[in-house]
């Protein structure tokens, strides 16, 4: 698939595991969700442009590299895409956070937009997306219209779990969006939820099941 990358590492897919237990409570579930979406963190960002500096360490003076100032955004899709937001802050705690508030329609399947705040400087920064789930790829794709009308130019996702129909919409919406998931499940049900999924992120992050 174009523009998918699927993060195979065996923590990921360990933690994955747990979280798709239905056995597994809301705070379990939380703290889950945070680490898995600080191990994604790491790999989504493993492009970050470097530049090098002189240091000095006990012994002597170095050159050694750090990060080259590339600005980011946190765009957490509400509600369970809040979930993803502590784990990728706690390796990007600099980055400034935006929310859009979308829900899904029960009868249409269509998202319905009820909120958004966004950085002022979004032309400025690379963006990650983060929505637990990419089921029907609607809410993503209204989501990903909404940051480039706004200015936005560089955009990745990142999700836990993917169906092969939500990244065929993104993807035809927006060739140009990579998407990074720690799984690509078999498909979607009547009811739009991914199978074999983890049922419904955000209740099951907030306990409101």
């Amino acid at each position: 698939m174009e523009k998918v990358f699927v993060m195979d590492h065996p923590l990921i897919q360990h933690k994955l595991t747990y979280l798709r237990d239905k056995e597994t409570g809301s705070k379990d579930f939380r703290e889950l969700l945070t680490e898995i979406s600080m191990l994604m963190a790491y790999e989504v960002t493993r492009d970050l442009p470097l530049t090098d500096i002189e240091v000095e360490t006990p012994i002597c003076k170095t050159r050694s590299m750090v990060l080259a100032g590339k600005k980011i955004g946190v765009i957490p899709i509400l509600r369970a895409g809040l979930g993803m937001v502590e784990g990728v802050l706690k390796l990007l705690p600099a980055a400034k956070v935006g929310h859009v508030g979308l829900y899904r329609d029960p009868k249409t399947l269509a998202p319905v937009e009820y909120y958004y705040k966004l950085p002022t400087d979004l032309a400025e920064r690379e963006l990650i997306v983060l929505d637990p789930m990419l089921a029907t790829g609607g809410s993503m794709v209204a989501t990903i219209d909404l940051l480039k009308k706004n200015g936005a130019k560089q955009i990745k996702v990142m999700c836990l779990i993917a169906a092969p129909e939500g990244i065929e919409v993104v993807h035809k919406a927006h060739p140009d969006i990579p998407i990074y998931t720690a799984a690509v499940d078999q498909c979607l049900n009547e009811k739009a939820y991914i199978v074999p999924g983890l049922g419904d992120a955000g209740d099951r992050l907030f306990g409101t099941i």
